[in-house]
């Protein structure tokens, strides 16, 4: 249930802090809450509020001045729609990095609150396993994407990912190619219809006449995932683009990578 008021906090962390040795006091120069231990030098300091929120951030900061045991301590409400401050794990993270402690407060009807430490103050925040993937896929994302073609801070909109301009370039020389051929096939090429009527065209292009054109090494790869449906196989090896695939290139058009005039 919903606290009223931040004082509600303050009857279950006194006895959780009690029960570990200290002498508590409330309210000792600005301090929400204030222990000292006969084995410690430094005090304990605990700031208290209804939810997480900024002033609470930098009021943990600014008591660090006076204390590296300073702890936040907020409720824990059990009801997690829609909750910002339900976000315990990048939380914990945070006050860790900071050097501060985290401690939630659940209160029940019919029993005593339960009081659990998120994180100890000073404790290191642990090394992400994660980390260095991450960092290297987005060096690889920058890298990849030939120019910046999406504005900072844009939501629901497509954003031109390396990956879609990669795909763009296919559908572009996909493009290309089946003109180049159409024409060949009619005998335009030189302005003169060859002796016995044209030829039909092949249908389709080949991967490898893409790769080379595109300059997609893995143009193979984008053809046969065809995650944005631009494609169609029409028989083994060859494809074809699609009316979505035309579409996205005319919509795409001002990306200088699926330009005509490099490709």
């Amino acid at each position: 249930m919903a606290i009223k008021q931040e004082t509600e906090l303050y009857a279950p962390l006194k006895s959780f802090f009690e029960r570990q040795g200290y002498d508590i006091k409330g309210e000792v120069r600005t301090c929400d809450l204030v222990g000292i231990r006969e084995d410690e030098d430094q005090p304990l300091i605990v700031e208290m509020k209804k939810s997480f929120n900024l002033a609470l951030l930098l009021q943990g900061v600014e008591r660090l001045r006076l204390s590296p045991n300073v702890y936040l301590a907020v409720e824990r409400v059990r009801d997690k729609k829609g909750a910002v401050n339900q976000r315990w794990g990048e939380l914990s993270g945070l006050c860790r990095r900071l050097g501060l402690g985290l401690i939630t407060v659940v209160f029940y009807k019919t029993k005593a609150p339960l009081v659990e430490v998120l994180a100890e103050p000073g404790e290191a925040p642990p090394q992400a396993r994660s980390a260095v993937r991450r960092r290297e896929r987005l060096l690889y994302e920058f890298r990849e994407r030939s120019g910046d073609y999406n504005t900072g801070g844009s939501t629901r909109v497509k954003l031109v990912t390396a990956y879609r301009e990669k795909a763009l370039r296919v559908a572009a020389a996909l493009q290309a190619l089946e003109a180049e051929a159409a024409a060949g096939a009619a005998g335009l090429t030189d302005g003169r219809a060859p002796l016995g009527g044209a030829p039909e065209a092949p249908r389709g292009v080949t991967p490898a006449a893409l790769r080379k054109r595109s300059g997609v090494p893995g143009a193979a790869a984008y053809l046969q995932k065809n995650y944005y449906a631009w494609f169609f196989r029409v028989e083994r090896g060859r494809y074809t683009l699609t009316a979505a695939g035309t579409a996205a290139l005319i919509e795409y058009a001002a990306i200088a990578e699926i330009s005509a005039g490099k490709l």
